[in-house]
């Protein structure tokens, strides 16, 4: 009886555990995004050559999302980005990541849905 006891107390002590556990949080900002990537602003307006520092910025980027939440701040970090800068081409937007070499598994556009960005 003593062994029941202390199994549900230990159920009990680990769905506590669960269900007060942080949720997983960026290290990303937005911050972060837009400063990494203000050097793209005049490719994603006029196209052409990609600028050297964009593609610094974006590589760099892309190496600092490391998790699932990571990614999915920086994408809605884009998303807003890409609403409040006016004259962003979406094709270049689109394109600038394969530009610099990087591949993401979502594209760039403000109809992505950055919840199941993974």
């Amino acid at each position: 009886m003593a062994t029941s006891g202390m199994v549900k107390l230990a159920c009990v002590v680990l769905m506590c555990m669960v269900v007060t556990a942080p949720q997983a949080q960026a290290a990303i900002s937005c911050g972060t995004v837009v400063a990494s990537l203000t050097p793209c602003l005049s490719y994603l307006r006029n196209g052409g050559q990609v600028p050297v520092p964009c593609c610094n910025g974006v590589r760099s980027l892309y190496g600092a999302a490391k998790t699932t939440a990571d990614r999915q701040t920086a994408c809605s970090c884009l998303k807003t980005a890409s609403g409040s800068v006016t004259g962003v081409n979406l094709g270049n937007a689109a394109n600038l990541p394969k530009n610099c070499g990087v591949n993401i598994p979502y594209k760039i556009s403000p109809s992505t849905d950055c919840s199941k960005v993974k």
